[in-house]
């Protein structure tokens, strides 16, 4: 069939893959052919029988740092949202698409696992990001209050040695900010603003 199209493979080309005169810039691809590498995981997809069973498999089993898993997955999902759409607006489906559906919805609801796994490490992430920003701005808030109230007003080199000072535990840099004259503060904590 394929050389009554005039369809040819390249020399050294993917097999599978066939090419029909320049003229018509049109290609074929041969899905029970293509090699089985994850290049060509997609397209086996679409193929049939145990070609797409092994690469529904092999989808399934895919490192989650693969570098093709990302795309292949959101070519699935696509696939498998105009497969429902479809189905919703009353259109029957055939026996080979149903399958797929059933085949692909586990894949489908791994990959809503790990998003939601991913978000609620990302919400913790940035939970305790955002505590500790809260806890260095209470900190330097209580820095700057006691040293207000000690020398009425914070200049611009006492400004400086407040992240310094805010560094040590709310135990040492009370007690410190309390009782150490400005010329203390400054020699012991001036260094580590410069």
């Amino acid at each position: 069939m394929l050389s009554s199209y005039g369809a040819v493979s390249e020399e050294n080309g993917t097999s599978g893959v066939y090419f029909l005169p320049e003229s018509l810039h049109t290609g074929i691809i041969v899905i029970h052919q293509l090699p089985v590498t994850s290049e060509t995981l997609w397209l086996r997809i679409l193929g049939r029988g145990r070609v797409q069973q092994r690469a529904i498999e092999e989808l399934q089993a895919m490192s989650p740092n693969h570098p093709h898993r990302e795309n292949t997955l959101e070519l699935v999902y696509n696939l498998l949202a105009q497969l429902q759409m479809r189905r919703s607006e009353n259109e029957p489906l055939d026996t080979e698409e149903e399958e797929l559906i059933m085949q692909l919805s586990p894949v489908y609801l791994q990959r809503l696992e790990e998003a939601t796994q991913k978000g609620v490490e990302q919400g913790i992430e940035q939970g305790i990001e955002q505590g500790r920003q809260a806890i260095q701005q209470e900190r330097r808030a209580t820095a700057e209050r006691l040293l207000q109230m000690r020398f009425n007003s914070i200049d611009p080199q006492m400004r400086n040695i407040i992240d310094s000072v805010i560094t040590l535990p709310s135990q040492e840099f009370i007690p410190l900010l309390l009782q150490l004259s400005r010329e203390e503060l400054l020699n012991r904590f001036g260094r580590d603003s410069e």
